[in-house]
């Protein structure tokens, strides 16, 4: 049984790795310069992979622009591997390139002897894609003449191929931004691989964004190159290194961006270029800054009217939000005569932007109901949001109307009364309590100084025994007040032998 479950697992994730490959054949748009201003653009495309036997045969394209990609270092095949199938396809331009050294005087390190290397001789194409999923741009150095197979097809190597998965990616508004950047390079050729120094080249990182017409270099680095670099800006720090240390390639690196506490003004485009010696490749992000709004609907969580009268305004708060851009408040009346979800009637407007500190905006969207009826009692008002930072269902807040006279209190409403009413009871009898102590204490140290002499009655409980050990107690009493006192104080027993007894 162990061979064939083994066979089985084997066979499964063969399986597993067809379904998860990605497409094999990307279409692609090849643009070129047609003079005058003008573009032309003509069917390309990239053969990623194929199954047995020959390529697919494509008469409608020539065969120059059908590219069978080599790619030594899978870069390509492991960013379609995990493409979705739900996904679009990636938009694709391909284009002529001609390799030129790094204009930025920081990476001039990478090109000391200005002249472009025997290596680097021949045609090369750049090709860019584009998908909700991936952004890329691989630089393509295709064989001269296309292959006499079945299918008329050229051979082209990816020599240079820079990735991000993050293309459009949305912030939090004060959470940090972590844009993901990785890329791989192989030499042209096994001659230019034999001329350099063993190991990964040093190579420049650049990420800039622009906004608004304005750009901004926010980090530079140089890693394997000496030379000054202009210093990070807004904190951003970049994870630039290779990831292996072959000899003679292929190599894999990574230049991921980490931008803390995301704030409004640094949403835009953001431009991440890696640069090799002749070699430019470049990916762009577009970071978006967003926060979700707050809603509440008052007055909360009843609304009394008298039929024929109008309920008071309802005031929808929508608070915190970015961007002020895009948002849409809604009415809906859920209930009522018809019994079913409706516009809301009634007159609404919306109160000027208010801006907080961390850069969100707040407003409040009001409305005024038309008088109401019988019909309405127990229908339901709210207020649906809609904004980019939210579902396609939005945000809602709510509250019932009640029409005076069509419903007693509730089982809560009378829970709430007697609580009330035990409760006022009870600070009434507190206060009526302190009161009389206060009294009673200030009128029996009146009596004890004034009423002395007037005491008729004197009463000893337990009566004194000769073997008693116990003080002997004495109780007063005059005119309804107790007074106790002890018989074994010498004052006490004076004032005793002057009085009557009974």
């Amino acid at each position: 049984m162990k061979p064939l479950s083994l066979l089985l697992s084997v066979v499964a994730l063969g399986l597993a790795s067809t379904v998860s490959a990605g497409p094999a054949v990307i279409e692609c748009w090849f643009v070129e310069d047609a003079g005058r201003g003008q573009l032309s653009k003509k069917p390309a495309a990239l053969l990623l992979r194929q199954g047995p036997g020959s390529p697919p045969p494509r008469p409608d394209l020539e065969p120059e622009l059908y590219l069978k990609v080599h790619d030594p270092a899978g870069a390509l095949l492991a960013a379609f591997r995990q493409y979705p199938r739900d996904a679009p396809a990636p938009r694709c331009e391909m284009s002529h390139y001609i390799p030129l050294p790094a204009s930025p005087d920081w990476v001039s390190g990478l090109t000391p002897e200005q002249r472009c290397p025997r290596a680097l001789d021949g045609k090369w194409l750049m090709v860019s894609m584009s998908s909700p999923v991936l952004s890329l741009s691989s630089f393509l150095q295709p064989q001269s003449e296309p292959q006499l197979e079945p299918a008329l097809i050229t051979m082209a190597t990816a020599v240079l191929t820079v990735i991000t998965h993050t293309p459009a990616p949305r912030i939090r508004l004060g959470q940090d931004a972590l844009l993901d950047l990785s890329f791989a390079y192989v030499p042209p050729t096994s001659k230019a691989a034999i001329s350099l120094a063993p190991g990964p080249p040093p190579f420049g990182l650049e990420w800039r964004r622009q906004h608004l017409g304005k750009g901004h270099l926010l980090l530079a680095a140089t890693p394997g190159l000496s030379g000054q670099v202009p210093a990070a800006r807004e904190g951003a720090v970049a994870f630039a290194a290779w990831d292996d240390d072959e000899p003679w390639g292929p190599w894999t690196g990574n230049g991921s961006f980490w931008l803390p506490a995301v704030q409004p003004f640094q949403e835009g485009t953001y431009l991440a270029t890696v640069h090799l010696p002749y070699l430019q490749g470049q990916v762009a992000m577009d970071l978006a800054v967003q926060k979700s709004p707050k809603v509440s609907l008052t007055p909360a969580p009843l609304v009394w009217a008298a039929p024929g009268e109008a309920p008071p305004e309802l005031l929808c708060l929508v608070s915190h939000f970015y961007p002020s851009e895009g948002l849409e408040v809604e009415w809906e009346l859920r209930g009522g005569p018809q019994g079913r979800f409706q516009k809301a009637e009634g007159q609404s407007w919306h109160s000027a932007l208010s801006h907080h500190a961390d850069g969100s905006v707040s407003l409040s969207a009001h409305l005024q109901l038309p008088p109401v009826t019988t019909e309405q009692h127990g229908a339901r008002y709210a207020c649906r949001v809609h904004h980019p930072s939210l579902p396609a269902l939005g945000r809602r807040s709510e509250i019932t109307l009640q029409v005076a006279g069509l419903s007693g209190p509730s089982l809560e409403d009378g829970v709430g009364l007697f609580l009330s009413a035990f409760l006022l009871l009870g600070l009434i009898k507190a206060l009526g309590w302190a009161a009389a102590h206060l009294a009673a204490s200030r009128d029996s140290t009146q009596k004890v100084t004034v009423l002395l002499p007037h005491l008729s009655l004197l009463v000893v409980s337990p009566p004194p025994t000769p073997h008693s050990r116990a003080r002997p107690q004495a109780w007063w009493a005059s005119q309804g007040l107790g007074i106790h006192t002890d018989l074994s104080n010498p004052a006490t027993k004076n004032i005793l032998h002057l009085l009557p007894w009974v």
